[in-house]
């Protein structure tokens, strides 16, 4: 069995002109983890998404996925960006927006294909949304536009799915059901999300990554008071309520 890390980043250091944005980044990810990734606005954590797909340059370091280099590699990563922007009023179908995930396997001018049209069918149906196919992307509520976004990322059936703030745009009424989701997408994939919501990922991820352009950690989801005091740099505020934690950062 190969135990090597799916993603793996050893000494990474970004900067944008004379602005650090991660300072020596040590983060190995196993596969079918589901990570956690906090931390303030700024810290680094789309960047450090970026550099996981070949986006964003390194100023020095490796970064590996799945063995190869991150342009190499990512062509088996899925990726949903922070608060896509799209016209809501234009006329493309949660099944159109679905099959767009093909494209970059298509190439340009080419149509879809029958194995095209499975795949999008699959990619919908795993995330529970195949019923809206015919439905205008722009008449869907947030939870229901981000998880066609989801299968538009899963069509090209990855093996490492990059969340970035997916629960921005979700109703909290309506977040247990799309981490539901998540954890039934998790037996087959490898997923890191960046989220705000720190009592919620607490709950639901396997590890996290606490990082604000250093990583103050990456492990157990047991997260201290003065850790994320380090990783935020403002007072923090643990309390619990039932079975479910909630965290509280005091002015900030």
């Amino acid at each position: 069995m190969d135990e090597r890390p799916v993603i793996e980043l050893r000494d990474v250091w970004v900067s944008y002109g004379p602005v650090p944005a991660l300072e020596g980044i040590n983060l190995a990810v196993r596969s079918n983890d589901f990570l956690g990734i906090i931390g303030p606005n700024g810290g680094g954590k789309s960047t450090l998404l970026k550099v996981i797909l070949g986006l964003v340059v390194t100023d020095s370091g490796s970064v590996s996925v799945l063995g190869e280099t991150p342009e190499r590699g990512r062509h088996r990563v899925g990726y949903v960006s922070q608060r896509p922007i799209f016209d809501r009023e234009f006329p493309a179908s949660v099944w159109d927006v679905a099959l767009m995930g093909r494209s970059g396997q298509k190439g340009l001018l080419r149509k879809y294909d029958g194995t095209d049209r499975a795949a999008a069918e699959a990619a919908l149906a795993r995330v529970g949304m195949l019923q809206f196919r015919h439905k205008q992307i722009g008449q869907l509520s947030g939870g229901e536009q981000q998880r066609a976004f989801i299968a538009r990322a899963l069509v090209s059936e990855p093996a490492i799915l990059l969340l970035d703030e997916p629960l921005a745009s979700i109703d909290p009424t309506m977040q247990t059901d799309f981490y539901e989701v998540l954890q039934e997408l998790r037996r087959h994939l490898t997923i890191l999300m960046v989220s705000h919501d720190v009592g919620a990922v607490s709950v639901h991820v396997d590890t996290i990554a606490c990082l604000n352009r250093r990583l103050f950690h990456h492990g157990a989801v047991e997260l201290t008071p003065q850790l994320l005091e380090a990783t935020y740099q403002c007072p923090v505020q643990l309390i619990t309520h039932g079975q479910v934690p909630h965290r509280v950062l005091k002015e900030h």
